[in-house]
């Protein structure tokens, strides 16, 4: 097949032109996306009720594999806050083998609109509705940190909204010192630290600046080692789910709904980088790319993934030129894994916890952001050229 066929992915058309300057712009970027995307994977996990590795393992895999297989010259993949809601309320029901089922099955049902070339029709979703269904994630995210976030002592946490936030006042009383500090002090380094420098990951800087802070004075607070045992060094695991066939049918309704989650974020994102930098995505390409991720993710112990607005944005701006970036960003994660595993035992939940809240109110603010971007910037479904399409500018739709 001939490089010059606008539906191979980015990846490869890329390949026509690639240099060794556009190499480095990318390398630079992966590796700067990568350590912002180290402590978003890991909190994410957690918040879905999984293992701080389980959201690695998707950045690792799903990531590489967006990247590499995807229509978006500069798009990022991974676990993101969409999914933590309906990925926390299918591991209370079925368990990670029925999470790795609705991974799957969402996986192939993502191919199965890239294929057939549902991939533009994402456009007719009503602005509102984005809109409001992204805040009620990001409302729901955050109420899940306010434990980890004041150290509380509450035993289990129901995963139903008001049954939680009752819980929550009524163990208000047992808030730990230590880690309100250490969330606080997260949360200041979080918000000031971009307007004094761009270079520099406010996520990273907290993680570290708390995770010395909790082992230079011994502060009493729950850490990924405590709660989780620490995270595994090593390559991500490879074994095939213990599938069970009874839960297929309870399951379907969830396996589709994290499949259009996955559709609307991945293009919103991709629509996001066309505004950056001038290019034009393949939807229909960008979601066989999904699916094939989101196929393999739970293969390797993973989660569901899907492109990343903040991760894809922080790519760009860090100079990245070709899907490579993107790539790198999954190996450079991969090589934290192999490396740098243990320390993590050490990052203090309530740093996370902040993490989370600062990616709870930019979901909102971001979606609105993604959604002022004119949707008929989608290609076509041929991908040669933008649609035609007569439908208003998303930012004017009712």
């Amino acid at each position: 097949m001939s490089l010059s066929n606008p539906n191979l992915p980015k990846s490869f058309l890329a390949l026509r032109t690639y240099t060794a300057n556009a190499f480095l712009h990318d390398l630079l970027a992966g590796i700067t996306v990568g350590l912002v995307a180290l402590p978003l994977a890991m909190a994410f996990g957690i918040a879905s009720g999984v293992t701080p590795q389980a959201g690695l393992y998707t950045a690792v895999v799903a990531g590489f594999l967006i990247s590499a297989l995807g229509g978006s010259r500069t798009q990022i993949g991974g676990p993101t806050g969409a999914f933590v809601v309906i990925v926390a309320g299918i591991v209370a029901r079925f368990g990670m083998s029925g999470l790795a089922l609705v991974t799957l099955m969402a996986g192939i049902v993502l191919v199965g609109m890239g294929l057939t070339g549902l991939g533009s029709a994402v456009r007719f979703i009503p602005r509102g509705v984005i809109i409001g269904f992204t805040n009620g994630i990001a409302i729901l995210i955050a109420s899940t940190q306010i434990k980890d976030f004041f150290g509380l002592r509450t035993g289990p946490v129901p995963s139903e909204f008001l049954p939680r936030m009752r819980l929550l006042v009524a163990h208000f009383a047992s808030v730990n010192g230590a880690a309100l500090g250490l969330g606080l002090v997260s949360l200041a380094i979080l918000l000031f630290l971009p307007r004094f420098t761009k270079r520099l990951p406010g996520s990273i800087v907290a993680v570290i600046v708390c995770t010395v802070a909790v082992e230079l004075f011994h502060l009493p607070v729950e850490t990924i080692g405590t709660k989780f045992g620490g995270i595994p060094s090593g390559l991500p695991p490879f074994a095939i789910p213990d599938f069970h066939s009874e839960h297929i049918l309870p399951l379907i309704p969830s396996a589709f709904t994290v499949a259009i989650l996955a559709a609307l974020e991945s293009m919103l994102s991709a629509v996001v980088a066309d505004g950056m930098t001038g290019d034009r995505h393949n939807p229909n390409v960008e979601l066989v790319a999904q699916g094939i991720a989101n196929i393999a993710s739970p293969v390797f112990g993973g989660i569901p993934a899907t492109g990343a607005i903040a991760r894809t944005a922080t790519n760009i701006r860090a100079g990245a030129r070709t899907p490579v970036s993107g790539m790198v960003h999954a190996l450079t994660l991969l090589a934290i894994l192999l490396v740098a595993a243990p320390l993590a035992s050490y990052i203090p939940l309530a740093t996370l916890a902040a993490v989370l809240f600062v990616v709870a109110y930019n979901m909102g603010s971001g979606t609105r952001s993604a959604l002022s971007f004119n949707w008929t910037l989608l290609p076509s479904r041929s991908g040669s050229s933008p649609s035609a399409s007569p439908c208003l500018p998303i930012s004017r739709w009712p």
